[in-house]
């Protein structure tokens, strides 16, 4: 059966799944547990368009007939929701879907890359010629048949988000609406935000490769503001992961509530620290956005091929103390960051960036790797099926060190612990970077004394990195739903980070006379 995009939206298969509501949502007005709806195949390229490996074979013919180092076809299937309720009332709401196909077609240091939202043979025999125009070659000899690969385990699902319905949704922002006013009366407003996708690809390799993955997803937002007198202040906490509908739990849930809702009043007793140049410890978790953001790009293997990364000459030199290791790993079960196989259809797995403070690898796409004479790392990325991948990161974290958080606060003499951040700004060839923390504290002869908050750190990546001089050995990975974006592109990831402590770092924080 081959079914046109036009067609498709507007055509309901029949299916059924069904979800047990959690017990401690049963009171909030939720009738039915029983979504219907058409259930999203494994492959529905295949199944809804018709996309076989004959087709497949066609396409690719078409993309290399003048000739190719490397070529590949990218299929996406993309259901995504979100909802939004502010005070009580849903303000926005919104369903779409995408889907389409992006070829590529690599000669030389040259990529051709075309994209048709279009399955249909003809329209993606056309853009197989438009991506093929950069090639004046000879045919190269294209697979006839693929190698279906084994679907990973990471983030399998019971019932696929594109079957849970709003109902099934919206008694978990009432939930966390209620629970947030409820926990301190100086509680003023609460926004909920959520967001859901349900996403099938499939890639098929010049090489005779064909993977499929079905990747799913979920994040919750919560945002209370409040109020003492003229005083006024935010705070906020999420969590994301893919998972499925009952992994939003009444404890995990609560957890989050109460974060946001701490995090928002300590501000009322929280104060700016002095400026200047001083040692910073960065808490656990969420100060891995410094690791991803400031280092990991740095290791990222087209800034490094193209000479702009200050590590495109530091492999097997050292880079930071020997009690620090830095791990990119995408084979994290149901993290967000979390890849079965990256998006040039090679298994994604751990790549260790940095092992006892020595430079080991670079995050390594197809292309980068050919060009180091080494095999992919797994780590060629892409936000859609409307461009080409590049080398990104996907889990980032540092490994446990020697130390305890206890330690490293009494090694400060005078302070601060950055706990959580907001806005940044990196400079990723140099590692310049700028990072405003909301939540923080002050640290006094080797013992927190006040909360503070909006500071402004400044520092460089890998200078801050040779300045770690300890780390802790409670490492984690922040649950936050954090997106990173490059080159125009936005990709879900993972980072985290033991308790570390930089030596020096500037505190833009109030200059006291």
């Amino acid at each position: 059966m081959t079914i046109k995009r036009r067609a498709f939206l507007g055509h309901m298969a029949a299916g059924s799944a069904i979800i047990t509501m959690p017990g401690f949502l049963q009171g909030c007005g939720v009738q039915s547990a029983t979504v219907l709806g058409q259930a999203t195949p494994d492959n529905p390229f295949m199944t809804w368009f018709g996309v076989d490996q004959a087709a497949t074979a066609r396409v690719m013919s078409e993309l290399t007939a003048s000739g190719a180092d490397a070529a590949d076809l990218y299929f996406q299937h993309s259901r995504t929701n979100s909802l939004t309720l502010e005070d009580g009332i849903v303000s926005n709401a919104s369903s779409n879907i995408a889907q389409g196909v992006g070829l590529r077609v690599v000669v030389g240091e040259q990529t051709g890359y075309a994209f048709t939202e279009d399955l249909t043979q003809p329209s993606m025999l056309a853009a197989a010629r438009t991506a093929s125009a950069i090639a004046s070659g000879s045919a190269v000899v294209a697979p006839q048949s693929f190698n279906p690969l084994a679907m990973g385990d990471l983030y399998t699902t019971s019932v696929p988000w594109s079957d849970v319905g709003v109902e099934q949704k919206l008694p978990i922002l009432k939930f966390v609406e209620e629970k947030a006013r409820a926990m301190d009366p100086a509680i003023e407003k609460v926004a909920v935000y959520w967001g859901d996708g349900d996403e099938r690809v499939m890639v098929a390799t010049l090489d005779g490769r064909l993977v499929t993955d079905h990747r799913p997803m979920a994040r919750i937002t919560v945002v209370v503001t409040a109020r003492k007198g003229e005083d006024v202040q935010t705070g906020y906490s999420n969590i994301a992961a893919r998972e499925e509908f009952n992994w939003y739990s009444e404890e995990r849930l609560t957890a989050m509530v109460k974060e946001a809702v701490d995090r928002t009043m300590i501000q009322f007793e929280a104060r700016r620290p002095p400026a200047g140049e001083m040692p910073v410890i960065l808490a656990s978790g969420a100060s891995g956005i410094l690791l991803h953001e400031a280092i990991g790009h740095g290791m990222e293997a087209d800034f490094n091929r193209k000479g702009t990364s200050i590590y495109s000459d530091m492999i097997g030199k050292k880079v930071a103390e020997p009690f620090v290791t830095i791990v990119d790993q995408a084979s994290i079960p149901r993290e967000r960051g979390a890849l079965n196989y990256d998006d040039e259809g090679n298994k994604a797995g751990k790549t260790v960036l940095v092992e006892d403070g020595i430079l080991k690898s670079y995050l390594h796409d197809q292309i980068s790797a050919k060009q180091y004479g080494l095999k992919p790392t797994g780590s060629g990325r892409r936000q859609s099926y409307k461009y080409a991948p590049m080398p990104r990161m996907s889990c980032t974290f540092m490994e446990d060190g020697p130390h305890t958080k206890e330690e490293i606060i009494a090694a400060v003499d005078h302070g601060i612990i950055c706990e959580t951040y907001t806005n940044g700004q990196v400079q990723i060839g140099a590692g310049d970077y700028t990072f405003y923390v909301k939540n923080g504290w002050l640290v006094e002869n080797g013992k927190i004394t006040a909360p503070i908050k909006d500071v402004n750190i400044i520092g460089n990546g890998p200078e801050s990195l040779k300045r770690i001089t300890m780390v802790a050995n409670d490492a984690r990975l922040d649950t936050g739903g954090w997106t990173c974006g490059k080159d125009g592109q936005s990709v879900p990831v993972s980072q985290g980070i033991p308790t570390v402590l930089v030596s020096n770092m500037t505190v833009g924080g109030e200059n006291v006379g």
